[in-house]
């Protein structure tokens, strides 16, 4: 493979002025340009990237982990991302988890060898021990509330949300209530069973276990609510849904098996996507653009900060 010096003598100039060619160095003749773009022509010359990249430091790549891509709620989390990084002059290196430990764990390798400069976790699989192995690495964002200044986080309250809208339901007359859920294992998912329990404590209702719903991550998950419901002696007569896709499926199952919302059960989603309002589902608007827009900056910035996103109840027919 021809390099700089292979260029220089080609060109009959010196390295130095070969490598003041390349990157646009203003103090060149242009006699000398002239003759090393020939040079470049005719050695079929290409820059080594990683030698570049090794020279500056940095790689202008920005890793981001999501665990599905397909997904709205990482497809407007990654919408934002992608819009900040083109202002910012950088690329995106897609890591798609599917919640697999070893999947995240080659993006965190990734940044160990300075394949990129930064790594944004969307949703976070592996221990936080592991994470915190890769500290030294480079920049990691992570879109969970974080405690500590080891990593820049932006998050949302999970727990005051859950817990809002809890309080929401009660106070429109629900006292069997339940929630479905993506994964019970996740950080926003312990605060948000532990924002549920604690409701049920304060108003001194019963917990009951049946009445959490896992797994629940696409539309097509709707039903399968529905269908353990109905096993259900006394079924919740409200849910509190993580994505309005669930929320979507669990209202167009209603509709088939006559479960009239929200007369016989009351609906809340989450995220306000486009769904929701075509179904008039009552959501807990969160605003995932503008989330992945501050991932991405916080990405780039070497201060590690952390920001609380601001959540919005919007009402609609469900409830």
């Amino acid at each position: 493979m021809t390099n700089i010096r292979d260029l220089a003598k080609i060109a009959g100039v010196s390295v130095t002025t070969v490598s003041r060619v390349l990157n646009n160095h203003p103090y060149v003749s242009q006699e000398k340009k002239d003759a090393v773009s020939r040079a470049i022509k005719e050695s079929n010359y290409h820059k080594n990237i990683n030698a570049v990249h090794l020279s500056k430091g940095r790689t202008n790549l920005i890793g981001v982990a999501v665990p599905f891509s397909d997904h709205p709620y990482f497809g407007l989390l990654l919408k934002g991302i992608a819009n900040e990084s083109l202002k910012n002059n950088y690329k995106l290196v897609l890591f798609q988890t599917n919640y697999e430990e070893t999947r995240e764990l080659e993006a965190l390798e990734m940044l160990k060898q300075k394949q990129i400069d930064s790594l944004i976790i969307c949703s976070r699989i592996c221990d936080w021990k592991v994470v915190e192995d890769y500290l030294t690495s480079g920049p990691i964002v992570l879109c969970e509330k974080t405690i500590g200044d080891q990593v820049s986080s932006t998050y949302i309250d999970h727990y005051k949300s859950f817990s809002d809208a809890l309080n929401y339901l009660f106070q429109k007359g629900h006292r069997k209530i339940g929630y479905c859920i993506g994964r019970r294992s996740g950080t926003n998912s312990k605060d948000r069973h532990k924002a549920y329990r604690h409701f049920l404590k304060e108003r001194q209702l019963c917990y009951r276990p049946e009445y959490v719903f896992d797994q629940c991550l696409h539309f097509e998950d709707g039903s399968e609510v529905i269908n353990k419901m109905k096993q259900l002696q006394e079924p919740p007569t409200a849910l509190l849904v993580t994505s309005d896709q669930v929320a979507a499926g669990i209202a167009a199952c209603s509709k088939n098996e006559g479960i009239a919302i929200p007369e016989n059960l009351a609906l809340v989603g989450f995220n306000n996507e486009p769904i929701a309002q075509m179904m008039n589902i009552t959501t807990v608007e969160i605003p995932l653009v503008e989330m992945g827009i501050n991932l991405l900056r916080q990405a780039v910035n070497k201060a590690i900060t952390r920001k609380e996103i601001d959540v919005t109840l919007i009402e609609r027919e469900s409830v």
